[in-house]
């Protein structure tokens, strides 16, 4: 608890000097200066109001512990049951400071754009990707975040070749970050005469939503084509060149959308793809540079990895990250995630925790 104990003193330490700060009248009257310093303020207000119960706990359980020494025995008993009180508090505070030290995730509290795309498998694929797309929505209407599509491809057969959602709201990343990688469905398509399970994948990327001082995009850099929207099995949608495809020519990146009727709708469509696609591969370079020593434990990355099963003839969901099964695939496909998200996000704040300590 030592180094604990050390870094939240150098918190509270700050914590002080931001209030002083802000209580100077040209620091309040210039938002510039005061709205930067309420946000520091906000992010280190629960650590400190934590560490300084703590401290007041430390002082009591001594205070009760000296008092075990008193020659009543009445009063050493409550004593003995003050501090067993107080020494369960302390720990309890203490777990909680840990916690609450891990290094945030900057991306935590962004909007995302949920992209999910057919795997293997053909029409089957398509389908619950299909399936997938309306389950985190489900969800997401529980939570009340707000969502967009800005683009979808659908197959001829209710399918969806690949679909991109902005989904906006309080921690919407912080909830769903650990939903990115390979998706495995393992059943009996309607088209399968003999009843044989087939297996078919899907992948879901999570992507913080980039602004535009995330990430700088030079103009010179993108070759930006229009071409006529087409719809499933080639029938017209509009007879305009409404359709957008941008190419991002250092990285390659591609991005297309036709969702719009408007060509400028597409176009900023596109390029709030195209921001997030480019922050995510700066943030797996850093990642890469930071944790070379865990790749050959993760493979090919993340998105590459099988995270999670759909096994529909066994009515079971299996995470196999944390080694969760779940037999109600049935309420899970209606969006009731929580049961899976909560044992993730526990599982990965331990991990961290490891990392910090």
């Amino acid at each position: 608890m030592d180094n604990v104990f050390e870094k939240m003193e150098a918190v509270e330490a700050r914590y002080d000097d931001l209030n002083r700060r802000m209580a100077v009248p040209e620091s309040a009257s210039n938002p510039s200066v005061y709205q930067p310093l309420a946000r520091e303020l906000a992010a280190i207000a629960k650590p400190v109001e934590v560490y300084r119960e703590y401290k007041r706990v430390l002082e009591d359980l001594a205070a009760s512990r000296t008092l075990q020494a008193d020659t009543d025995p009445s009063i050493r008993e409550m004593a003995r049951e003050d501090a067993a009180r107080l020494d369960a508090r302390r720990a309890e505070l203490e777990s909680a400071l840990r916690v609450l030290l891990i290094p945030k995730d900057p991306n935590d509290e962004k909007n995302i754009l949920l992209e999910i795309r057919g795997g293997a498998g053909g029409d089957e694929a398509a389908l619950f990707a299909a399936e997938l797309l309306r389950m985190y929505l489900r969800y997401v209407e529980t939570r009340r975040w707000k969502t967009e599509i800005l683009s979808r491809s659908e197959t001829g057969t209710g399918g969806i070749r690949d679909a991109v959602v902005l989904i906006a709201g309080d921690g919407v990343y912080s909830r769903l970050k650990y939903e990115s990688g390979v998706h495995r469905v393992q059943r009996v398509p309607v088209t399968e005469s003999a009843g044989r399970i087939h297996t078919s994948t899907v992948t879901v990327a999570v992507l913080p939503e980039a602004e535009e001082v995330d990430v700088a995009v030079n103009e010179t850099d993108l070759q930006i084509d229009v071409y006529r929207s087409g719809g499933p099995g080639g029938q017209s949608v509009n007879t305009t060149d409404s359709a957008v495809r941008i190419t991002h020519r250092p990285t390659g990146l591609v991005v297309t959308c036709q969702d719009e009727k408007s060509q400028h709708k597409n176009k900023a469509k596109a390029m709030k793809i195209l921001r997030a696609r480019l922050l995510e591969l700066e943030r797996q370079k850093q990642h890469e540079e930071i944790s070379a020593s865990r790749r050959s434990q993760v493979g090919t990355g993340d998105r590459s990895e099988r995270i999670r099963t759909y096994n529909f003839p066994q009515g079971r969901v299996t995470d196999h990250r944390i080694g969760l099964t779940l037999h109600k695939i049935d309420r899970i496909l209606e969006g009731e995630l929580d049961e899976l998200f909560d044992p993730l996000a526990a599982h990965f704040q331990a991990e961290a925790l490891k990392e910090a300590s």
